[in-house]
């Protein structure tokens, strides 16, 4: 089984149809993707989307820690931010096999806006986290991050280094599938990550057409 993952938690900017539209674009443009499994506090409704509860009280995007919880997922899962878009075929995101997307600031680390891997492969990075969350949500705990906000893939990134288990990054494994957002360009995708302050709901251009249509099933 193929899934895709992502981590809604509740009182922020995010609410349940960011999870609609994620899973509509998905189905859209990729056939190898049987579900969504959203974590969530929250209730998530929508076609071929399972919610699951968050265990832990860990704060904004600390809680995505979760994704990686033992006997979450069998098969094939990609953890993808719920601000990400759909333009194009994404079948290449559904392909076997440990990878990582390259973070567009910090080159030769990973970003947890997507990240693959099979079954119980990341789990120690769950346990080592929940066995002491404060630790490793304080700043330093990994190191001297040049320019970085400490948060969530830091972490991750650092915890695998420490295993030596460093991810290919998908940019170099499928070339063209990822995007980062620009509204100049008129034909993006075809998988959109947004970073910085820009939203798809604020987009202009194409991609926020895209977005705003979302939200009828595929």
């Amino acid at each position: 089984m193929t899934t895709l993952v992502t981590v809604l938690r509740g009182g922020g900017r995010y609410a349940a149809h960011w999870v609609e539209r994620l899973a509509n674009g998905l189905f859209r443009h990729s056939s190898r993707f049987e579900r969504v499994l959203c974590l969530s506090d929250v209730a998530v409704t929508g076609e071929r989307i399972e919610r699951v509860p968050l265990r832990h009280d860990w704060p904004g995007w600390w809680s995505k820690m979760e994704a990686f919880r033992p006997g979450l997922v069998s098969g094939t899962a990609v953890l993808c931010d719920l601000d990400n878009v759909f333009t194009g075929n994404a079948d290449a995101l559904a392909e076997p096999g440990l990878a990582a997307m390259e973070d567009h600031f910090l080159k030769g680390r990973l970003s947890t806006a997507l990240l693959r891997w099979d079954g119980d492969e990341l789990s120690s990075v769950y346990e080592t986290f929940a066995a002491d969350p404060q630790r490793w949500m304080k700043p330093g705990s990994c190191g001297r991050v040049p320019n970085a906000v400490h948060g969530d893939q830091v972490v991750v990134d650092h915890l695998l280094r420490r295993e030596d288990r460093v991810p290919p990054f998908l940019q170099r494994l499928h070339p063209g599938l990822v995007d980062f957002y620009d509204p100049s360009k008129s034909a993006p995708g075809p998988v959109v990550v947004f970073i910085g302050d820009a939203k798809p709901e604020t987009a202009s251009g194409p991609i926020g057409r895209i977005w705003r249509e979302a939200l009828e099933p595929a």
